[in-house]
């Protein structure tokens, strides 16, 4: 029955996803005619011209080779809503290849062939328009979709519809804080309904409200006699020996088994996955999050965005650059040894604001009121202007404009030694900006919120995530009470 109703849910979601990207097809077809006035609005000509017979079958192909139609009932629903921009962004590169290849449309022929365009545009550029149309209106209206299916589902398990019952297995501290968990997140539908010790035998009755139907003894019998969808295994790390048995006696029973790990969270993994290499599980606990279409896509924005500020701020830099070389002795350019990405050590630059320029001493950040600061430099420095030649760090891809902030290489290893977690930071290229940034975090301030804050980043990092970030340093500004 469980089977069943997962397949008529995928079922479901097929169908309302090829609608979905159907409208998206559409609305890319009605916006290029409205633009170029260069189609026949009628069924027969949206068939032909609509790219639909590319656009949805490519859809939903990828959406399947990505999982996107797996129960995703304790899952976010933003991690849903990225995997669908990446599917979307993958549609969109095999349509313009299959289009390209094959010749499928006659915009992308010679104009011998195709006929001649419209005087006011040519043809290829308005299915160059209708491509990208459609590359904007896909995302956007699966995600709306997906948002709207996932809310009413959540509406339906939070009164008791298409719930799935669950056992767990583990009376201890694992085994509560699971029921726990899944009781306060009710949108999931996972019901807990009853409990297995981990011990073979148990006198135990009760557990936090639930019945314990028995002990590891009495596995088969259980759930012979009380069927569920599903089973967590909560298994202190003491009992992790009996798990392989546990598995095997499992194999006997139609459900879902998920395994809940002994692991503190101070210790979890920012980011997991699980992959096969020739039948070998291999569990990732530890990786970038730039990985794969995430780099090339933050990649991108870091270029857009350096090259557009580098134009807006060249008067602005030309200004500083001749008020620093006045206002004392030295280089205008202040670089220092910084570290980023992976380890990897690069030169940052800087507008120097202190009389002393070497990159010698104690490595501390500086103190307020330094005699060594210029006029110039304390003004620069409480703007934040003094970082503006950064953006040049950010176009040759030794920094990013959004990420944790670079420190020295001696302040690393004396970091990385006190405050466990902290080398975490290098799975990021170091940025101009950053969560804790925005949050107020500059200069000579706590440390371990400021780790709290990048960590944050870090594990919830998205393209979004980054926009958000630049606009909040744009809408509260430059200038921080700590940065001096």
């Amino acid at each position: 029955m469980l089977k069943q109703r997962h397949q008529l849910f995928v079922t479901l979601f097929g169908i309302t996803d090829a609608c979905s990207v159907l409208g998206a097809c559409a609305v890319a077809w009605a916006a290029r005619d409205a633009r170029f006035a260069d189609l026949t609005m009628s069924l027969a000509s949206f068939g032909r011209e609509s790219l639909t017979i590319l656009v949805v079958p490519s859809a939903i192909l990828v959406m399947i080779s990505l999982r996107l139609y797996r129960p995703r009932r304790d899952r976010a629903l933003w991690g849903e809503v990225g995997e669908i921009i990446r599917a979307s962004v993958i549609t969109m590169l095999l349509v313009i290849a299959m289009i390209w290849m094959l010749g499928l449309s006659p915009e992308m022929r010679p104009n011998t062939l195709a006929g001649p365009a419209p005087a006011h545009a040519p043809a290829s550029d308005a299915l160059r328009f209708q491509i990208v149309m459609i590359a904007i209106a896909m995302p956007v209206m699966l995600a709306c979709e997906r948002v709207g299916i996932r809310a009413i589902l959540r509406a339906m398990r939070r009164r008791g519809i298409n719930v799935r019952h669950v056992a767990i297995i583990g009376v201890g501290r694992l085994g509560q804080i699971t029921s726990r968990t899944l009781s306060r997140n009710a949108w999931t539908g996972i019901r807990v309904s009853y409990f297995i010790s981990h011990h073979p035998d148990t006198n135990r009755t009760t557990c936090i409200d639930k019945p314990v139907m028995g002990g590891l003894g009495d596995l088969e019998s259980v759930l012979e006699h009380w069927p569920v969808d599903a089973v967590y295994l909560a298994i202190p790390n003491t009992g992790a020996s009996d798990i392989p048995d546990i598995l095997q006696r499992l194999d006997r029973f139609p459900v879902d088994v998920r395994l809940v790990p002994d692991v503190r969270a101070k210790f979890l993994a920012h980011t997991m996955s699980v992959s096969e290499l020739e039948g070998m599980p291999i569990l990732s606990y530890r990786e970038s999050p730039l990985a794969g279409i995430g780099g090339v896509l933050k990649r991108g924005l870091d270029l857009i965005g350096a090259i557009t500020a580098i134009l807006l701020c060249a008067p602005l830099m030309l200004v500083i650059a001749i008020l620093v070389r006045l206002g004392s002795r030295g280089p205008v350019i202040f670089r220092q040894r910084r570290v980023s990405l992976g380890g990897e050590e690069f030169w940052i630059y800087k507008f120097r604001t202190m009389v002393q320029v070497e990159d010698e001493g104690d490595p501390t950040w500086t103190d307020r009121d330094d005699p060594r600061v210029t006029r110039i430099g304390s003004i620069l420095r409480k703007t934040s202007l003094d970082e503006l030649p950064q953006l040049f760090n950010v176009l040759g891809g030794s920094m990013s404009l959004v990420g944790p902030r670079p420190e020295r290489p001696e302040l690393i290893d004396r970091f990385r030694e006190d405050w466990r977690g902290y080398m975490l930071r290098q799975h990021v290229k170091a940025g101009m900006t950053g969560w804790a940034q925005v949050n107020g975090l500059r200069g000579n301030t706590s440390l371990r919120k400021r780790l709290q804050y990048d960590l944050f980043y870090i594990r919830h990092w998205s393209i979004g995530f980054d926009l958000r970030i630049l606009l909040l340093t744009l809408i509260r500004g430059f200038v921080n009470k700590n940065a001096y």
